[in-house]
């Protein structure tokens, strides 16, 4: 047993790099684990510093200075920083209100259409089957309403946290423009100065990171653009928040498409019923599904993200499960550097068999 465990270890702990790499990465993850609360803010202004850079190198491509390329490409983030606080938010942040407020009627609503169900579909549903659901809806209306009034009782939270971001984030973001060069090098300062597998492991993530980061950028305004113009040539109720929660879906493959369905059908349903209309909805927003799933996606990300569908359910399950809606965001791209990883990881064996 010993010669197994100290095998083992010869082969995939002998490098002195892969084993300071292997500590650097436990004391990152357990400071994410720990305090990704308070660097939300951080990590915010990181991933939209990612998304504009990607600006700042289209205008270098013209030749203009990157003295001058920052500071245009930060008014361009700020007019549109601005206007996401001024005119999405407090509009998305109604329409959530206002159908949580209507969610008693709903249930009333949803009540007399499932009464309607054994004469609309004779035959499929019956009259006893349909009595039980709707005693089980009002059963459970209750709890809904309480959970609403907690809900209400807890948005103070909620509005601070949006205050500090709107201070915060626009700062950093301007820092980590300005001075990316100097802080990559502060921070590769406490790292050797010959780092083979951390330099190869970097610059592997740091295209996937590129990759994903400003392709769900894109895919977000894409499909949240589409789907609220759509839902108002309809005429749906509540076609901001719904646009808003589809385009934020994309950032949580498969499970995301999953949650976010439900509702909009839901909410078709009753304002619509069963009628031409909730058919035109269903079939529209199935449309917009596929064409984001079988031409944007390849589009924006090509093969640079090559996971199996398992990973990275698993990805967005452990990590969402650690870091909550940034676990959620990073699943892809931390499932990514673990496969990364256990590629470039030194390995006695594999030098042997070279």
């Amino acid at each position: 047993m010993f010669k197994v465990v100290r095998g083992w270890i010869d082969r995939h702990l002998s490098d002195e790099e892969a084993i300071l790499f292997a500590a650097i990465l436990a004391v990152f993850f357990i400071v994410i684990l720990t305090m990704g609360t308070i660097l939300a803010p951080l990590l915010t202004g990181i991933v939209l510093a990612y998304v504009m850079q990607g600006v700042i190198k289209t205008l270098a491509r013209y030749q203009i200075p990157n003295g001058i390329a920052v500071p245009l490409t930060f008014v361009m983030f700020l007019g549109g920083f601005i206007g996401f606080l001024v005119f999405i938010v407090p509009r998305v942040w109604r329409q959530m209100r206002a159908l949580f407020q209507d969610i008693p009627n709903m249930i009333a609503r949803s009540q007399t259409l499932m009464n309607e169900l054994p004469d609309d579909f004779p035959g499929f549903l019956f009259r006893p089957q349909v009595n039980a659901w709707v005693e089980m809806l009002s059963t459970e209306s209750g709890p809904i309403g309480q959970w609403i009034l907690s809900f209400s009782l807890s948005q103070l939270p909620v509005l601070v946290s949006i205050i500090v971001y709107m201070l915060l984030v626009p700062i950093l973001v301007f820092f980590l423009l300005k001075d990316k060069d100097e802080i990559l090098r502060w921070c590769l300062s406490f790292l050797p100065r010959e780092r083979p597998l951390m330099n190869r492991i970097g610059a592997e993530m740091n295209i996937q990171m590129e990759n994903y980061v400003r392709g769900k950028f894109v895919e977000f305004l894409m499909i949240g653009v589409t789907s609220y113009v759509f839902f108002i040539l309809f005429g749906l109720q509540y076609a901001a928040l719904l646009a808003f929660l589809v385009g934020l879906s994309v950032i949580v493959p498969y499970l995301g498409l999953i949650a976010v369905t439900v509702p909009v059908v839901v909410i078709a349903y009753m304002q619509f019923g069963w009628s031409p209309e909730f058919i035109y909805i269903v079939l529209g927003y199935g449309v917009i599904q596929s064409i984001d799933g079988l031409v944007v996606v390849p589009l924006l990300f090509s093969d640079a993200v090559n996971l199996h569908p398992i990973a990275i359910i698993l990805a967005v399950l452990i990590f969402g499960s650690w870091w909550g809606i940034w676990g959620v965001f990073f699943a892809i791209p931390l499932a990514t550097l673990v496969k990364a990883i256990i590629t470039a990881w030194p390995s006695g064996r594999r030098s042997e068999v070279t």
